[in-house]
């Protein structure tokens, strides 16, 4: 048997058993040497032996009940599966073990693709931390920002329940928005979390006990756990305020975003995103709103210096379509210079990119809004390899109720792809 392999982390029944038998050995010293002449050099007073004796108890009770545990969080976190009988837990456990061993992988973005991507990735890996986006200021989540002063709670709601195993009914609960009256338009979810907010007074805590609720696999982390505001300025000089205001005006001037930047300027991240971003095998930019859902998140200067600094694979998935107002006309190469532009350059190996094709009726209604689809040329291909970039492209659409996504399944099955033959 490989040690290696033995030792790697899994659900971490082996190592209690581990530390259990050592629990064994230690008691079955002590037992032993009461007996023996304790005129012994070693063991010339009864207090070691009792002391041995203690110790092995404790280890026991300690690996026992931790062996135990980690069974029952498995069990736990599927316990939605119906009907529990011993090949299912068998099963589930074996599962549970496999994803603990994948890749540890950081996804850093925010809005729909974001938690597009995740429910994807988690058939895959348990090891992932999302890091999201808090510059939103409209919605339902800007409403709790300007009432409550706490940090905008949407994309973050979004990720922990693509990344939740709860039942169908709790989702559909945490994903209602309110009809009427002065909750009308908020999400059950924001209103969740604000009440973890209030209780507990930290939002990075109220994250975690909620994760908890819902059984996340892998982590949810903000970007900052500062108060920050998303501005723009655009080609022709003007600078606009607010996430949510960006496009629109960008769309009613008709001048594109030159750059965009976050006030305040110094900002800095939660310690646990600066360790997953050195842990990280892998670290993927992406998929989401460039300006408004990537970009925000590499305005944080300790997040970037720590991308720039890792020695893991770094990918970005591109768009499938232009937004108006962030990316009209944009070319891959487009994407990816605003990303060098805001950053460092040399800080993305691989780029993901959409080559499947789409239906002219589903083209349709996003050519009226100014979309087009985000296609790559040969000669672009050849200009990022110039650049250390290996462009992977594959069908990676998915339509549901005429709106154009990401192929969640695909893009994950890609990524694993990558990080595994590293």
């Amino acid at each position: 048997m490989n040690i290696k392999n033995w030792i790697k982390p899994g659900l971490g029944i082996k190592r209690w058993i581990f530390l259990g038998i050592l629990g064994m050995i230690s008691f079955s010293t002590g037992i032993f040497s009461m007996g023996i002449d304790i005129s012994s050099d070693i063991l010339d007073k009864a207090h070691i032996s009792i002391a041995l004796i203690i110790l092995g108890i404790i280890l026991i009770f300690i690996g026992i009940n931790n062996s135990f545990a980690s069974i029952l969080k498995v069990v736990n976190q599927y316990k939605n599966c119906g009907n529990m009988n011993r090949e299912k837990v068998n099963k589930l456990i074996h599962r549970d073990k496999i994803l603990n061993k994948g890749p540890k992988i950081v996804v850093i973005g925010g809005g729909t693709g974001l938690s597009v991507l995740l429910r994807g990735l988690k058939e895959y890996t348990s090891n992932i931390t999302a890091i999201v986006t808090v510059a939103d200021d409209g919605g339902g989540s800007g409403v709790l920002r300007e009432d409550l002063g706490m940090l905008p709670p949407g994309d973050i709601r979004s990720c922990l329940l693509s990344l939740a195993n709860t039942e169908p009914a709790m989702e559909k609960i945490l994903q209602y928005r309110f009809k009427d009256g002065n909750l009308k338009g908020q999400s059950f979810g924001n209103l969740f979390i604000a009440a973890m907010n209030e209780i507990h007074g930290n939002f990075e805590v109220a994250i975690k006990e909620m994760s908890n609720v819902l059984a996340v696999t892998g982590r949810v982390i903000p970007m900052t756990l500062q108060d920050v505001k998303l501005y723009a300025k655009l080609k022709n000089g003007d600078i606009v305020q607010g996430e949510s205001n960006i496009p629109e005006k960008s769309k009613e001037l008709g001048s594109k975003i030159e750059s965009v930047f976050l006030k305040p300027k110094k900002v800095h991240s939660p310690e646990d995103a600066i360790k997953a971003i050195r842990d990280a095998d892998c670290i993927v930019l992406g998929p989401g709103s460039l300006y408004t859902s990537i970009i925000p998140n590499l305005l944080v200067k300790d997040i970037v210096k720590e991308i720039d600094k890792s020695n893991s694979i770094k990918i970005y998935i591109s768009n499938v379509m232009t937004q108006p107002g962030e990316t009209d006309d944009y070319s891959v190469i487009d994407h990816i210079d605003t990303i060098h532009k805001h950053t460092k350059k040399d800080i993305i190996n691989y780029a993901i990119v959409n080559n499947g094709n789409i239906s002219d009726t589903t083209l349709e209604k996003y050519f009226k809004d100014g979309a087009k689809p985000v296609i790559i040329t040969e000669e672009e291909k050849e200009e990022l390899l110039s650049k250390g970039i290996c462009v992977v492209e594959d069908n990676l659409i998915d339509i549901k109720k005429n709106y154009i996504r990401h192929n969640a399944e695909r893009l994950s099955e890609i990524i694993i792809g990558i990080t595994s033959r590293i």
